[in-house]
């Protein structure tokens, strides 16, 4: 068990260092058992601290902090926010100049540096691994933990070699973190790193600055991305698209109607891509549009909204996704655009990986389980969180279901007619036939069709309700679609659930939208923002502006100085000595010895 005083001195590092008061969630518990010598896995939300956990005790423990990062941009940004703290950190990657290495070695050796960061794939390399054995070592900690698992959203092969850590350096203790990560990914992580015995933390799921909003897509996305964005002018955002093409599609359109926007895909040179992202982290208002290979372990605190123009696979990757909104604890939105044949994609990209069957079903699983939640009748949040294990979760009162809970209406009968209709066609014909068929509108319809009894029995309904109905059966499995070489045939989905609607021993209800009253509320409520004064606004915008400038001195994105937070909280207190100045939650000791006598004289001169 650690000691009170050790724990005493984690506090004191944490207030002195990095400005904050007191331990959130559950980072004590983590914090004691590394401390202690023992291993851990905690799975944390987006913005509750994670890194704490490892970057403390590395700092207090004898020896060399190890931290195992999978992307050099999460590597960079998180030395760069150490060293402004004061702290000995530094990065092993491609990137680092031979000159570099020597210099970091030599401080290993003296033992001067507190934690270093490495990718997997440079641990593992010939003779690292050797050399580290020679220097003692602090704690180990393996960042973004769930690319270890096959069943996680984000699997990285060559993390599976991290389980040899275990062997290698048997009495250091290990810290397997993410954000993300649900009951079997987590059993997962547990075998791949050998942490059968290490004590587990999983905090709330809760992201209450958070509001999410969903939205059938009619037409085209990019209209719809083109008016969200239009409404949050001035406001940092994050916009994913399903390909590289839209990516760059999707940017020119915004760039062209005002909202100066980038593209970022793997596709780009590597030096275009540092350069954009060095944009994106360096601008108050950046918006990026990019496929799913921008984002992890992106810590610009002040994105306002991200914004999916096309679904993510997977409730954990909608999780972390959305999450890289807001991770300074301001309002932010996440909003997500997606349809039926958004699913059919994804069922269909999943069919061809090269994945064992057992990790195809699962895939499957839990892609359905996305998109019931887009498509569902209960709060968004709570779904969620319950996904995750929480199963007291209760509503937000903020997404959009909450605000304006949607209407629904039976649609058993309707929806028998269609599986009976799917299935006297044969699975031979795509959505707007078979729509056609309920309707008898089949233009040069065949003698056979015309006598099917299913022909023409759906004129109670208009041709986008019939269309709204097999959207929701493809969303609930009860139809599948065959790509058919970009031409989807409908046929049915899981046989024993079909059984059940023929028998009405399972109710479908669809839910029933209304796009224009989607779209007039959120324009109404788009992001909230903070109520200031006059003085107080005037005094963050001079406080950004002298932030920006000490950023480009040195090289480094704004929110390393400081964050928005940080700023509004100072802006705020309007601190009139260094010790008030450093009463103010962000500002640690280095902060204040490097930056307090420019700051007082801004909020002096304001």
């Amino acid at each position: 068990m650690v000691s009170d005083s050790a724990l005493d001195d984690a506090r004191e590092v944490l207030r002195t260092t990095f400005g904050h008061a007191d331990f959130r969630g559950l980072q004590a518990g983590v914090i004691s058992e590394a401390m202690a010598g023992r291993s851990a896995l905690a799975v944390l939300p987006t913005g509750g601290g994670k890194s704490l956990c490892y970057q403390i005790p590395a700092i207090l423990r004898p020896g060399l902090g190890l931290v195992v990062s999978p992307l050099i941009a999460l590597m960079a940004g998180q030395v760069a926010g150490l060293q402004q703290q004061g702290v000995a950190a530094a990065r092993l990657d491609s990137n680092t100049q031979p000159d570099e290495r020597v210099e970091i070695w030599r401080r290993i050796g003296e033992g001067t540096l507190d934690i270093l960061y490495m990718s997997p794939e440079g641990l593992m390399q010939s003779g690292l691994l050797d050399r580290l054995e020679r220097h003692p070592l602090s704690l180990i900690a393996i960042d973004e933990a769930h690319c270890v698992s096959q069943w996680g959203h984000d699997f990285r092969p060559e993390y599976r070699a991290l389980g040899r850590l275990a062997e290698i350096f048997p009495g250091v203790p290990r810290l397997a973190v993410t954000a993300t990560a649900d009951a079997r990914t987590r059993d997962d992580i547990r075998a791949q790193l050998r942490l059968a015995d290490a004590r587990e933390f999983v905090d709330s799921f809760a992201r209450p600055e958070l509001q999410l909003s969903a939205e059938r897509k009619a037409g085209g996305a990019h209209a719809r991305v083109e008016a969200l964005v239009k409404a949050r002018a001035g406001r940092s955002g994050v916009i994913y698209c399903g390909s590289r093409k839209d990516t760059e599609e999707l940017a020119a359109r915004l760039t062209a109607a005002g909202t100066p926007a980038i593209a970022y895909h793997a596709g780009l040179d590597k030096r275009l891509r540092d350069e954009r992202l060095r944009y994106f982290l360096n601008e108050d208002a950046a918006v990026v549009v990019a496929t799913i290979a921008f984002g992890m372990g992106i810590d610009k605190p002040d994105v306002r909204y991200v914004i999916h123009a096309d679904p993510p696979a997977s409730i954990e990757a909608y999780w972390q996704e959305v999450g890289r909104a807001g991770r300074d604890g301001q309002p932010a939105e996440g909003i997500t655009l997606y349809g039926a044949s958004d699913i059919a994609w994804a069922l269909r990209r999943i069919n061809e990986r090269e994945v064992g069957p057992e990790v195809k079903l699962a895939q499957v699983r839990k892609a359905r389980q996305l998109y019931a939640m887009l498509d569902g009748l209960g709060c968004r949040a709570a779904a969620v969180r319950r996904y995750f294990g929480e199963g007291e979760a209760q509503p937000c009162g903020q997404c959009d279901v909450c605000v304006n809970p949607p209407e629904s209406r039976d649609a058993t009968r309707p929806a028998q007619m269609v599986l009976s209709a799917v299935h006297r066609l044969g699975g031979r014909f795509g959505r707007g036939r078979v729509v056609d068929h309920l309707l008898g509108k089949t233009k040069d319809v065949h003698p056979n069709e015309a006598a099917l009894s299913t022909f023409g029995v759906g004129g109670d309904l208009s041709v986008a309700e019939w269309r709204t109905l097999v959207d929701q059966l493809l969303f609930d499995g009860l139809l599948v679609e065959d790509p058919n070489d970009g031409r989807p045939l409908v046929g049915l989905g899981d046989a024993e659930a079909v059984r059940a609607v023929y028998r009405g021993e399972r109710r479908v209800e669809v839910r029933v939208h209304d796009r224009a009253a989607s779209r007039a509320e959120r324009r109404a409520k788009s992001s909230p923002v903070i109520d200031q004064s006059p003085e107080t606004q005037a005094l963050f915008t001079a406080l950004k502006a002298w932030r920006r400038e000490a950023a480009l001195a040195q090289g480094v994105p704004p929110y390393v100085v400081f964050h928005d937070k940080t700023l509004l909280e100072i802006a705020q207190a309007r601190p009139g000595s260094l010790g008030r100045l450093g009463d103010v939650g962000g500002v640690g000791q280095a902060k204040l010895d490097r930056y307090g006598a420019a700051v007082l004289e801004v909020v002096r001169r304001v």
